[in-house]
C-alpha cells in the first residue's frame, strides 16, 4: 500500500464494511433463488458479491484496491455473522484477485467500462474454479456446471462491471469524489 493516501484507505475501507452489509442482504435473495432454479439461483446474483472490488478499483485506481477491499469485505462479512464462517475470508480473496488480475493486465492504466466488465467476469472466472471444488459442482451434469459458469460470467461483467460504473460514475457526479482518480477525470472531461 506503498503510495496510498490516507483518505484513499479510507474510502476503500468504508466501501468494504457498506457492500459486506449489502452482501448479507443478498443472501436470501440467492436462497430464494436456488429454491426455485437449484444450485444456479446464487450464479444469477454472484456479480453483487464482486462489485466493491470494481467500485474501489475504479475510484481509486491503484495496484491492490480490489483485492484489499473485497478481502475487507469479507473479513467484516464473517465479523456480522456470515454462517459461512472464515471459509468466506479464502472465498473474498480469491474473488480479489480475480478482480484484480483484469487490471494488473492493463499494467493499471484502463478502468473503462470494457475493462470493468472484464475484472468482474474475471473475478466469475477465479470464484468459479474455487467454487467447483469447494462446492462439488464436478457432481453436477457438465452442461449445468457449464450453464452456472457461463450465468456467472453475465453476472460478473453486468452486476459487478456495469453497475458498479453506474455507482461510481453517480457517486462522482455528486462531488464527493473530487480528490480521487476517478473524481479528477470526470472533472477533465466535463472541463473539455
Amino acid at each position: 500500500m506503498k503510495n496510498w493516501k490516507l483518505k484513499e484507505i479510507v474510502v476503500m475501507s468504508v466501501l468494504s464494511v457498506v457492500f459486506a452489509v449489502v452482501y448479507l442482504a443478498f443472501l436470501p435473495v440467492g436462497k430464494v433463488l436456488t429454491g426455485f432454479f437449484g444450485p444456479i439461483g446464487y450464479d444469477f446474483i454472484f456479480g453483487i458479491w464482486f462489485i466493491v472490488s470494481i467500485i474501489a478499483a475504479y475510484i481509486i485506481r491503484k495496484p491492490g484496491a480490489a483485492f484489499l477491499s473485497e478481502t475487507i469485505a469479507a473479513t467484516v462479512e464473517v465479523m456480522l455473522g456470515n454462517a459461512a464462517g472464515p471459509m468466506l475470508l479464502i472465498s473474498g480473496m480469491i474473488q480479489g484477485l480475480g478482480a484484480e488480475s483484469a487490471f494488473a493486465m492493463t499494467g493499471y492504466r484502463r478502468y473503462n467500462l470494457g475493462t470493468l466488465m472484464f475484472s468482474g467476469m474475471m473475478a466469475a472466472v477465479f470464484s468459479f474454479a474455487w467454487g467447483y471444488f469447494q462446492s462439488g459442482y464436478a457432481a453436477l451434469a457438465g452442461g449445468y456446471v457449464l450453464l452456472m459458469f457461463v450465468t456467472r460470467l453475465i453476472s460478473g461483467a453486468i452486476l459487478a462491471g456495469v453497475a458498479g460504473k453506474a455507482l461510481s460514475d453517480a457517486l462522482a457526479k455528486t462531488g464527493v469524489l473530487s480528490g480521487f482518480a476517478l473524481g479528477k477525470e470526470k472533472r477533465k472531461k466535463h472541463a473539455a
